[in-house]
Order: C-alpha cells, then sequence, then structure tokens
C-alpha cells in the first residue's frame, strides 16, 4: 500500500511511479520538491513532483528520515 500524505514531505527520497510506467511498474527514484495530491491518501500513491521535474504517485519512501 502506498504511504499516506502524512508521510511525505518535500525533501524526502522516495520511489514514484510515472504516468507511462503504470503498465510496467517501473519506480523512478527522486527527491520530493511538491505535493501534488491534496486528500490524505489516494489508492494508487499520493501525487508529487521530483526536483528533476518528474511526475509521478509515490510508491515508496526511501528515507522517512530526509536522508539521515
Amino acid at each position: 500500500m502506498a504511504p499516506p500524505r502524512s508521510q511525505i514531505r518535500p525533501g524526502l527520497t522516495v520511489d514514484i511511479v510515472q504516468k507511462q510506467d503504470q503498465a510496467s511498474g517501473r519506480l523512478t527514484r527522486g527527491v520530493v520538491a511538491a505535493l501534488l495530491t491534496r486528500s490524505p491518501s489516494h489508492p494508487h500513491g499520493i501525487k508529487v513532483r521530483l526536483t528533476t521535474g518528474q511526475v509521478g504517485r509515490v510508491q515508496v519512501v526511501v528515507s522517512p528520515t530526509g536522508g539521515e
């Protein structure tokens, strides 16, 4: 299950699935720049924008403490 919005914040390293990768399930790792989903949870994951500009839904929080 994808993590809720409360566990995601800018600066965290996460794995996202981008729209074009949903069928394959390919994950992209990056640092959260902005949260785009306003609701506290979403069945497919909270949508975020990474610092690279890529947009996708969070599947895994890689560094829950901000890279420590």
